[in-house]
């Protein structure tokens, strides 16, 4: 039985990982801060670990000995990276060094999560190969995890994606339409910006790259979203229509009103075929992904 090890367990994407690993027959080693977020008790195994002692994530992987490492951890608040960028490099950066040491020593395939955000959305419909240039910090910290992995001799596959959503019921942060979710529920008056265009990824599509990268031992980079462009008022308003909200308490502004302290790319989005042909990554439309979590949330 081949051994997993998933760092950022508690998270949209780490648990979404480990029910389908687990289902999988793989025997999985979760990594996290604090208490255990995941039911699982079979094939199983949970460690509460700070990803950024050396010592301590070096000692439980050699435990180990994983044949697999997924690093679904990450700080991602991007304006929080902005103003911690210490703290940013040591979870994004500094961790990433050593997962890499340990899957060299161990001959483990590591599959990275980075982001769109690596870009300065000047264009859109970013292929692989296309010339990055982060507009902030937290964009910034992820390119310098990509590059960590220019020279190593190891097996890896680096995931970039874009906006992240999905529904567990037992998550400890929020994603867009969780947000968008709570604050239509409670009628409260959202403001949207107009002029930041995303390809949103589904959480369960993502999770798909990550098996077929692990199941494949693709060695490389891929984009990873759905293909679907649109701005975040759109978003908002898509969210409203699906789950039946009134739409009049939405309304759309630019972004240079929001007085953000760090700058977002205008419009990302992702050229995929790549990772169809490779991954056989066929994702969901974002409405067909919400029409899942609605039938999730009122099961």
């Amino acid at each position: 039985m081949e051994k997993i090890i998933v760092i950022g367990s508690n998270g949209l994407l780490g648990q979404t990982l480990i029910n389908r690993l687990i289902k999988l027959n793989y025997k999985v080693y979760a990594l996290a801060r604090g208490c255990n977020r995941n039911q699982n008790n079979v094939n199983y195994t949970y460690n509460d670990v700070n990803i950024t002692d050396k010592t301590l994530l070096e000692g439980v992987i050699d435990t180990i000995k994983p044949h697999c490492i997924i690093n679904a951890a990450a700080v991602t608040n991007v304006d929080y990276c902005e103003t911690h960028q210490q703290e940013c490099d040591a979870v994004n950066v500094e961790a990433v060094k050593t997962l890499i040491e340990a899957s060299n020593k161990h001959k483990a395939h590591l599959i990275h999560i980075s982001t769109d955000f690596v870009f300065d959305g000047a264009k859109g419909y970013y292929k692989e190969d296309d010339t990055t240039n982060p507009l902030n910090y937290y964009g910034l910290s992820k390119l310098k995890s990509e590059k960590l992995f220019e020279n190593t001799p190891i097996s890896h596959t680096i995931l970039r994606t874009i906006l992240v959503f999905g529904y567990l019921p037992n998550l400890k942060q929020s994603n867009i339409v969780l947000w968008l979710l709570d604050k239509m529920k409670n009628k409260t008056p959202l403001t949207m910006v107009n002029d930041q265009l995303r390809m949103p990824t589904y959480v369960e599509d993502l999770a798909s790259a990550c098996i077929s990268s692990l199941q494949t031992k693709q060695n490389g980079l891929y984009h990873i979203s759905s293909s679907d462009m649109m701005n975040m008022y759109e978003l908002a308003l898509t969210v409203a229509k699906t789950f039946n909200f009134d739409t009049h308490f939405i309304t759309e502004i630019p972004t240079i009103k929001l007085n953000q302290p760090a700058l977002r790319p205008k419009i990302t989005g992702f050229d995929i075929s790549k990772a169809k042909k490779d991954l056989n990554f066929n994702p969901l439309s974002f409405s067909e992904a919400l029409f899942q979590i609605k039938n999730k949330i009122n099961c």
